[in-house]
């Protein structure tokens, strides 16, 4: 697949407080190959590595943060490792941010 600009290093995500609705900013679209509209209603699983995140969600519920390694499958089958950071907002809504620490598993 051509791409006219590098894949970015960086990427947002943002979940509604009912966890009902994602919003994917567009560098996390770029990152995992798909198109934003794409993205609705799919889960977490379905651009993740079966069996290689370490996603704390208990530790997410009781403090509100967690951070972590998460490894991502983009739409071609590459595994994408990030770091990831979410923390809850005074809105209630989840706000996350990653950051690619490799590529091409």
């Amino acid at each position: 697949m051509l791409s006219l600009s590098p894949a970015p290093t960086t990427a947002t995500i943002l979940k509604t407080p009912n966890l009902s609705r994602s919003y994917f900013e567009h560098s996390f679209c770029q990152l995992v190959g798909y198109q934003r509209k794409e993205l609705v209603g799919k889960r977490y699983d379905d651009v993740t590595a079966p069996n290689a995140n370490d996603i704390r969600l208990g530790l997410f519920s009781r403090f509100g943060y967690m951070n972590g390694l998460w490894m991502l499958v983009s739409r071609e089958g590459t595994r994408i490792l990030v770091r990831y950071e979410a923390w809850l907002r005074p809105d209630s809504y989840i706000e996350g941010h990653m950051e690619v620490v490799s590529t091409g598993y």
